[in-house]
């Protein structure tokens, strides 16, 4: 039970008398005469007002003598005569411009119940569409309260002798509704209200000494009874919503709240009720102190209608009265157009216009009752932007009185609101960094922290040791649940020195490279670091070793190789058993990680071994630094064994092929270490052999010399001629290597017989004998070569003679064709035969038929296209100037080949017939020439 007398009290209302209307010079209908100049401004109702209510945009009174009028708002009071004596009840419906009254047209207790239309005329006047009587039976009795429910399906009508009737159906028609008896009792029925709740409704029924409710949507109409107390006529309402449509039932103690099937809270209002009603969130209740039985409202009425009445407004959410003022003789409270309007026995009608909820709040604010002033928007509904200022200054008002623990809480509720560095640099005091962590938590919670909201809350963290709530921060359970940026908040941890919570965020949350400077910078944890590189995906890996390998292998030099073994062949993360390890691995590029053991020869020299043994294939750098490094092993090595064993490895390495494309860098390699079996076998592979022969000529290795032209003379035949030279400028005795190099030169034509001589005369050590052989021989072979030559010179030009012979005979003399037979067929020649000066005969039908001419002799046809091809290709390769040096440059026999091209006359001189008769001596002056250069040619071989 929640008593008022600790309610705060405030006026949230404002009071005025209703004007009249300008330009109505006269009063309303039938009310009293003015009695002063100042009176007629103010509104004046018609005497005899008994019974009120409002709605549909009016207030609707009825009085007297059977009139209903209708003040709308425009104030131009308007009526109709209802009833023949008085209007009893009224009741508006609020969503149809229905009008429910009871009233009497003839003397004695009959009442009547009609039903108006009020957007439809009869007259003038409203349309009457029903009229019924009120009492069911027989027995008179007073009606007491009315209600209808909104659907007009439902009608009940209260009576002073404790019954209640129900009429079901439409309300505004006789054959479509039915009345029946819902209640009989033995106390007066002071109040009735339906509520709907979803497809069920509920008919409240208060008594002066009972409250009830039944379900009237039914067949039985259950009912439960609430309460054993009850109310006077008029002190019952139902609320709205906001109270989750509660009947209220204002008894003289206390004030109930009732649902259908229990009752609510109470409040303990003092003072006899007169009138409750519910108004837009509040309870409205006019009360006198004087004690008054509930059952005198019914008989002695009028003998108090001078006593003060005070008018409450209390706000059952917030718990305070929103104004109090006192009356004289209240008739009835209406609500419409969203004031309220107190009715006095006068005639007056009193407005009371409720504040705006600013003006509200800033009531509030002055006496700094925030907290009731944040309860108020609330119900007022005021936006978030409203409420955080509201917060803001709650906040302000806590923190100048020194109450901090208070005013961070206020400001908590600002967030997403009030800009967070207002709130922080209040704050920052050493002394006051509990009430900042907190502000900062709440505010990660909501992600609305920033870098440096993180950093600050950290920070904080730090300087109070707390341990706990640290890890409480930065532990959470999923990726969703991180309120704060991560790398700040690992930077910050780092930084302060809690090296393991910085770990466990930066290893949560894939920041593997802080967590890799944490490990390598901070804990010196190499071992670790090594792990944990091994555990991440491929890519990270390898940017992470290609960035931390020179700090690893530096101190775990044998473990970070292995690493690196495995990522540049078939890498797979060590997920310790949860990966699959028969997915296909991945593998790095092995020659960009070469620079990490630039201090580690041995481990660069294992790493290189396995990546050329695991796969062949590796990048071409691997090769060419396993080569050095070999080398350079060789080079240093001390030991006669080891070395022949290193000397071996780096001619085997040589030998795999692997430096094809690179030879000049491999040959840079073994010059620079002065690995000469590796320089020879790589000038083997190059085809360098003068480089080979110039190799051993420094070295003075004649045999190796003379095995050189041996093994490559066929390919570079100019090698024999160098070692000629080269013996040749030797003083030491070295006929033996001279006469094996004469034989050569001597077997293969290489060198003319003049040209050797001249080359030994710079020998003083070489004597006659020494190429008196050489000589002999060549002598006898150009003996036996001239008289061939001389042979067959005679022998064409005997031919030549002969064939310049039988030219003249056919130009001269007639040819007399003798053979009998086809040179064809073999038969025997008849006409048409056809001839040729060749001396073959045909058929003509043969000859059609395997000429291919009729020019050309079938049978001399072959060898004629033979010499024709011949010659063309003679004049094609006239102008050949780079193949007739080629040709004579690697011919063993160079005058054959200019006697080729003496023939095919391309040192011929073509002498046009305008010549003048100089040109004679111009081509006996060639023709020396040509003599000169065969004479020259021949002294050559």
């Amino acid at each position: 039970m929640a008593t008022y007398l600790q309610w705060r009290r405030f006026v949230f209302f404002d009071k005025e008398l209703v004007k009249e209307p300008q330009g109505n010079d006269g009063a309303a209908p039938g009310a009293a005469p003015a009695s002063g100049p100042a009176a007629a401004k103010f509104l004046c109702l018609p005497p005899g007002i008994t019974v009120c209510d409002s709605g549909r945009g009016s207030l609707v009174f009825g009085d007297m003598e059977g009139q209903i009028w209708f003040l709308p708002r425009s104030l131009q009071l308007t009526g109709f005569q209802a009833y023949k004596l008085r209007v009893t009840h009224l009741y508006q419906l609020k969503q149809h411009n229905i009008l429910a009254s009871v009233g009497e047209d003839e003397e004695g207790i009959n009442p009547l119940v009609k039903i108006w239309n009020l957007e439809k005329r009869d007259g003038g006047n409203p349309l009457c569409t029903r009229i019924f009587p009120a009492i069911p039976g027989t027995e008179p009795t007073v009606v007491s309260c009315l209600t209808v429910h909104e659907n007009l399906n439902f009608m009940a009508i209260g009576f002073t002798d404790g019954s209640v009737t129900l009429n079901k159906g439409d309300i505004t028609r006789d054959r479509h509704s039915k009345t029946q008896i819902l209640h009989k009792g033995n106390y007066p029925v002071t109040g009735l209200a339906f509520r709907q709740a979803g497809k069920t409704t509920h008919l409240f029924v208060v008594t002066t000494e009972n409250v009830q409710s039944y379900i009237v949507s039914g067949k039985d109409y259950p009912r439960v009874e609430l309460d054993t107390h009850g109310c006077g006529l008029r002190c019952s309402a139902l609320s709205d919503p906001s109270q989750d449509l509660q009947f209220i039932v204002a008894g003289d103690e206390c004030v109930y709240l009732y649902q259908p099937d229990e009752r609510g809270p109470c409040f303990a209002f003092e003072g006899h009720k007169l009138i409750a009603h519910w108004f837009r969130g509040y309870l409205v209740i006019v009360s006198r102190d004087r004690k008054v039985s509930p059952k005198s409202e019914f008989t002695s009425r009028d003998s108090q209608s001078s006593d003060k009445q005070i008018l409450n407004i209390y706000d059952l959410c917030n718990k305070f009265i929103a104004y109090s003022a006192v009356f004289e003789d209240v008739v009835d409270v209406l609500a419409e157009w969203g004031s309220l309007y107190v009715l006095t026995r006068d005639g007056r009608v009193h407005a009371l216009q409720e504040k705006d909820t600013q003006t509200k709040l800033e009531m509030l604010f002055k006496k700094n009752l925030f907290e009731m002033a944040i309860n108020l928007a609330k119900s007022q509904h005021l936006d978030s932007d409203g409420l955080a200022q509201i917060f803001m200054q709650y906040g302000d008002h806590l923190y100048s009185k020194g109450n901090h623990d208070g005013a961070v809480q206020q400001y908590i509720r600002t967030i997403g609101k009030l800009e967070p560095s207002y709130v922080i640099r209040k704050f920052l005091d050493a002394q006051r960094i509990h009430n900042l962590t907190a502000y900062l938590q709440t505010l990660h919670r909501q992600s609305l922290a920033n870098a440096d909201h993180t950093t600050l809350l950290l920070n904080c963290y730090t300087k109070l040791k707390d341990s706990s709530k640290l890890e409480e921060f930065i532990k959470t359970k999923s990726e969703s649940e991180v309120h704060f940026d991560v790398e700040t908040a690992i930077k910050v941890l780092r930084q302060a020195g809690y090296y393991s919570h910085a770990l466990y965020l930066a290893e949560n949350h894939a920041h593997h490279e802080w967590y890799l400077k944490i490990q390598l910078e901070d804990i010196k944890n190499y071992q670790e670091a090594l792990r944990y590189i091994g555990k991440l995906p491929f890519e990270q890996a390898e940017s992470n070793m290609k960035r931390y390998g020179k700090i690893l292998m530096h101190h775990i030099p044998e473990q970070t190789t292995q690493l690196l073994k495995g990522l540049c062949t078939d890498y797979r993360p060590s997920l310790e058993g949860r990966g699959d390890r028969e997915a296909p691995g991945c593998r790095a590029n092995s020659e960009e990680f070469i620079p990490i053991f630039a201090n580690n020869p041995r481990e660069l020299k294992a790493f290189l071994e396995h990546m050329s043994e695991v796969q062949p294939d590796s990048p071409q750098g691997i090769y060419d630094t396993l080569l050095e490094l070999r080398l350079q092993n060789w080079a240093h090595e001390e030991d006669p064994q080891v070395k022949e064993k290193l000397h071996a490895e780096a001619i085997s390495l040589l030998k795999s092929g692997r430096f094809c494309d690179v030879f000049d860098k491999a040959l840079v390699l073994c010059q620079m270490h002065d690995f000469q079996d590796g320089v020879l076998y790589l000038y083997e592979q190059g085809k360098l052999f003068q480089q080979i022969m110039h190799y051993h000529m420094q070295h003075e290795q004649y045999r190796q010399v003379i095995a050189v032209c041996e093994r490559h003379g066929e390919q570079e035949p100019s090698l024999w001629e160098q070692a000629l030279s080269y013996f040749a400028r030797k003083e030491e005795d070295c006929k033996e290597y001279v006469a094996a190099v004469l034989k050569h030169i001597e077997s293969r034509n290489l060198m003319p017989p003049l040209l050797v001589v001249q080359t030994l005369a710079h020998n003083s050590t070489a004597t006659l004998s020494v190429i008196r052989d050489y000589l002999v021989q060549k002598l006898q072979k150009q003996s036996q070569q001239i008289a061939q030559d001389e042979l067959r010179v005679r022998r064409y030009r005997e031919e030549t003679t002969r064939i310049r012979q039988e030219i003249q005979e056919l130009k001269a003399s007639p040819k007399i064709f003798q053979k009998t037979k086809c040179s064809i067929c073999n038969s025997a020649l008849e006409l048409p035969s056809v001839h040729f000066l060749c001396g073959h005969s045909f058929h003509q039908h043969c000859f059609e038929s395997y000429s291919e001419s009729d020019a050309d002799c079938p049978t001399c046809l072959p060898e004629n296209r033979k010499v024709m091809d011949m010659i063309r290709a003679q004049e094609q390769k006239r102008d050949l100037h780079d193949q007739f040096q080629h040709q004579l440059k690697c011919s063993n026999d160079s005058f054959s080949v200019i006697a080729d091209y003496f023939g095919r006359g391309v040192f011929n001189k073509l002498t046009l017939l305008t010549d003048p008769p100089t040109a004679r001596l111009t081509g006996s002056l060639e023709t020396g020439l040509q003599r000169d250069l065969l004479m020259h040619a021949r002294r050559g071989t």
